[in-house]
């Protein structure tokens, strides 16, 4: 037997009591069920912003530093092109790896990674 929580209007003494039933094994099945993931839409959009915008710049600093796009002082120009598209092309690929991981259902990869930027 288990007791009611006691309201205010009831006195102390006056506390009722119900039984438990005989299957409740203390677990309700809403417990165990998934709400659909909260997708971030404008962090994987952002991602993939950086991860092009890395891209191109990686692209852009490789052909400086090659010589394929100008012929004098290719590597004075091309150094700090190439740092700044590895810098944001890092960021953009990760984010945009978890979340091609979460959306095909992947263990261990969940929306919940990607940090959402809607406050």
């Amino acid at each position: 037997l288990m007791p009611a929580i006691p309201t205010t209007q009831e006195p102390e003494a006056e506390v009722k009591y119900s039984r438990l039933s005989s299957t409740d094994d203390g677990y309700i099945d809403l417990q165990f069920k998934k709400t659909p993931p909260n997708i971030p839409y404008k962090a994987i959009a952002l991602a993939t912003v950086l991860f092009l915008t890395g891209a191109f710049l990686i692209i852009i600093g490789s052909l400086l530093l090659s010589g394929y796009i100008s012929k004098g002082g290719g590597a004075d120009r091309a150094v700090p092109v190439l740092i700044i598209g590895i810098l944001v092309f890092l960021p953009g690929f990760y984010h945009l790896r978890i979340a091609y991981y979460a959306s095909k259902g992947y263990r261990g990869y969940s929306y919940d990674d990607i940090p959402d930027f809607d406050d």
